[in-house]
């Protein structure tokens, strides 16, 4: 597998994701940069798009997803909840929801989501190769927001304990949605949004 990292545009600059698996086929997570530029990464590498796949549904991390739907007429993976056609979560019905710890095989990659509510009701991480990508819910030393629309903190408290408790290696990347990536390690040592505890 080959990971590829774009930016969207300033001032949030949203981290998005090109994961290049079998046969050239690739899957984007949270498609935040406009079209060019993921005209410019696939073309380049001689691949086509197989899905789409969104942490969550606010409209900074789904830029580039009308356009990118449009060009490669491919599934778009977002929870329900997330999908509203709102103007912060612009993204309306058509998309497939994913099952708690059951595994997506796409573009001959294992990718495993797990939800985590509470920056958004339709919040979720993705695992893939050691690589955890966890949108809004987890940053490196902090969380997502939860005075939007459909954000709650006890929901999620509930879902960093989950993420905590996982069976994952420290050595596992957490690629954020915003800002630096990290280790899962490192956050459960230093983050202390991670490491509440429950009453």
């Amino acid at each position: 597998m080959k990971v590829f990292h774009l930016n969207g545009p300033a001032p949030l600059e949203t981290n998005s994701f090109v994961l290049l698996g079998e046969g050239n086929k690739a899957v984007v997570i949270d498609p935040a940069p406009g079209l060019a530029a993921f005209d410019k990464l696939l073309e380049g590498e001689g691949a086509s798009l197989e899905a789409i796949l969104l942490t969550h549904g606010h409209y900074d991390h789904m830029t580039g997803l009308p356009a990118l739907e449009k060009r490669w007429n491919c599934p778009v993976y977002l929870d329900p909840a997330d999908a509203r056609g709102t103007q912060l979560m612009p993204a309306g019905p058509g998309t497939l929801g994913y099952t708690d710890g059951e595994t997506l095989n796409l573009a001959g990659l294992s990718i495993t989501p797990w939800h985590t509510p509470g920056h958004s009701k339709g919040s979720w991480v993705l695992l893939c190769e050691g690589l955890l990508f966890t949108g809004d819910t987890l940053f490196a030393g902090d969380v997502g927001r939860t005075d939007l629309a459909g954000g709650s903190w006890e929901e999620l408290c509930q879902s960093l304990a989950k993420l905590r408790a996982l069976p994952l290696p420290d050595d596992t990347q957490v690629l954020p949605g915003h800002g630096p990536f990290s280790t899962l390690g490192e956050e459960k040592a230093s983050n202390p949004y991670l490491n509440v505890k429950e009453n």
